[in-house]
């Protein structure tokens, strides 16, 4: 997903670090949401990512069971007036991380580290969430959210920032897998395998993006059903869809546009394989009307549905 998105949390209704699945890393991913809004077996429902453009649109759309706000855009002691409103509504709200860079060489910085920890205390977040991603080294910034190289020495590597940061977290973590143009040559896993025992090995949950299994597709030739197959889904925290466009034969996953009826295929197939917690639209850029806003979540819901005679 990309790296410009907007988002802040809202008020607490328990003791500090209490979040809604308890404690820090040990506590399964897919347990109850809890609090306001919370479904009793961990169900989040069908969301939205927040952002301050679609605030007003946001409090008044039907349906919108979930949040999700970007934390390097969150203070969690200034929080929106729009936040706080819809977080005493009851809908549940989590923090998505777009710089930790846990597959860097380099150990997760405390202070990131400590920023989401804050931003999940100040939401009472079920989760919180990032990306499996390279974004920096050397001091260097990538600007971007880049594929780690996927290897058995980077998975080592990944696995020890992956610990780190679950231990430094009040709730547990889940990562996303990322959208890419290029690989890069030495791997020696696929993405979905590389997850598959990143999971393994810490126990991390999953954010599933079908909009960045279908880029991947597109762009690089990796079957996004048989990634949906490698993945263990029993670790599913929630699933991203999102929309792009395609430019000379690469696609950009812009979140900018109606998803493309090949993602949401992607995310029946999904959930004709497992019951995702929740699934939740992204949209960054040159918004839309509510109305069509709303019909966006409805054709998720539509596909969600689908699943049924897949199974």
């Amino acid at each position: 997903m990309p790296e410009q998105e907007a988002g802040r949390p809202a008020a607490p209704n328990g003791g500090p670090g209490a979040g809604p699945n308890g404690g820090s890393n040990g506590g399964p991913v897919g347990g109850p949401v809890g609090g306001p809004g919370g479904g009793s077996r961990g169900e989040l429902g069908v969301g939205i990512g927040w952002r301050a453009e679609l605030d007003l649109s946001i409090e008044r759309m039907p349906g919108v069971d979930f949040l999700e706000v970007v934390a390097e855009n969150v203070r969690p002691d200034h929080l929106p007036e729009s936040l706080r409103l819809l977080r005493a509504r009851g809908l549940p709200v989590i923090p998505h991380g777009v710089s930790l860079g846990v597959g860097g060489a380099e150990p997760p910085s405390p202070e990131r580290l400590a920023h989401l920890a804050s931003c999940a205390q100040a939401l009472e977040s079920p989760l919180v969430s990032e990306h499996l991603a390279f974004v920096r080294g050397g001091g260097l910034e990538a600007g971007h959210l880049l594929p780690v190289p996927r290897t058995r020495e980077s998975l080592r590597v990944v696995t020890e920032n992956v610990r780190r940061a679950q231990d430094a977290l009040p709730v547990p973590l889940a990562l996303e897998n990322v959208a890419a143009i290029f690989g890069w040559p030495d791997d020696e896993l696929t993405e979905a395998q590389f997850l598959a025992e990143l999971v393994e090995r810490t126990g991390v949950g999953l954010l599933v993006d079908v909009a960045n299994l279908y880029t991947n597709q597109v762009n690089l030739g990796l079957p996004a059903v048989a990634a949906l197959d490698a993945l263990p889904l029993e670790r599913l925290a929630y699933v991203h869809v999102a929309g792009g466009y395609e430019h000379a034969g690469i696609w950009h996953d812009t979140h900018t546009a109606f998803a493309p009826q090949e993602v949401l295929d992607l995310l029946t197939e999904l959930c004709a394989r497992a019951t995702p917690p929740g699934v939740l639209l992204e949209w960054d850029d040159d918004y839309p009307s509510d109305a069509a806003l709303e019909s966006e979540l409805a054709r998720i819901r539509s596909a969600m549905s689908a699943a049924r005679d897949l199974r």
